[in-house]
């Protein structure tokens, strides 16, 4: 394997959230929510963007706006398996060689996330890439909606961006830190750079023992035996799942002139 050379960035969207219902389609700034997300994805400027649509009425906004749309199954199971049958809609031959899974609550993201999830990739052997930043908020470190990695990055002294194995993923306060809140745990950032070969081969795998358990997709790339490599960023993008994160979202978007 080589290193990518032509991403494509798959935005998985659907309107059955149970705790904000119909979330692609809230308005932010005076546009859809998926339209900011398809936005901050083509900022990032590493390739096509396609949004992965459970619901026409997902795909009519992002058309709207002079996106790509491409509706897909709306039973599917999980947003991979979205963007996995988008991308090969879109892209039969095979020429994108990596695909970023971004997600579509994702409206204030910093497009330099997207950029920086594909860093990993440079080395042959990493099948999948994601993100991580060190928890600053104590609170972060025993609650179980953020996810944590266990891992260990290398001090850079050259100024690259630190990168490291994964080796697992958690709900729970991993590694052990024996009280001492000195020591680094790391929030998992749920955006993924797949090689086009890893994702056909994960949406493949059928479910796994401790994906269930833990309720974390990407455990079942780790018990198949494929290699996740995490970039360290510095930054935790606003996931969008309430009314007060849209109105946060709002006010980071005003801020910033977008």
């Amino acid at each position: 394997m080589s290193v990518p050379t032509s991403p494509i960035v798959a935005i998985p969207a659907r309107l059955a959230s149970t705790r904000l219902p119909n979330k692609p389609l809230a308005e932010i700034d005076g546009v859809p929510m998926i339209v900011q997300v398809l936005r901050r994805a083509l900022e990032a400027d590493v390739g096509p963007v396609v949004v992965a649509c459970a619901e026409p009425e997902i795909a009519d906004a992002v058309e709207h706006a002079g996106g790509r749309a491409v509706l897909t199954d709306p039973d599917l199971a999980s947003g991979s398996d979205r963007v996995h049958r988008a991308v090969e809609t879109v892209d039969p031959e095979g020429t994108h060689d990596a695909v970023v899974n971004l997600q579509g609550d994702l409206p204030t993201l910093d497009p330099r996330l997207v950029r920086a999830a594909l860093a990993p990739l440079s080395a042959a052997e990493v099948d999948i890439a994601t993100l991580a930043a060190r928890i600053t908020d104590p609170a972060e470190r025993s609650n179980p909606n953020v996810v944590k990695i266990a891992t260990l990055f290398p001090e850079s002294a050259d100024g690259a961006t630190p990168v490291a194995r994964a080796l697992y993923f958690s709900r729970s306060p991993i590694p052990w830190d024996g009280g001492d809140a000195a020591q680094p745990l790391y929030h998992h950032i749920g955006l993924y750079a797949f090689r086009r070969a890893a994702l056909r081969r994960f949406v493949e795998l059928p479910h796994a023992p401790l994906e269930q358990r833990e309720k974390l997709e990407q455990l079942r790339a780790l018990e198949a035996g494929m290699r996740i490599d995490v970039a360290r960023v510095d930054t935790v993008p606003l996931g969008v799942d309430t009314p007060a994160d849209i109105a946060r979202a709002r006010q980071i978007l005003d801020s910033r002139g977008t």
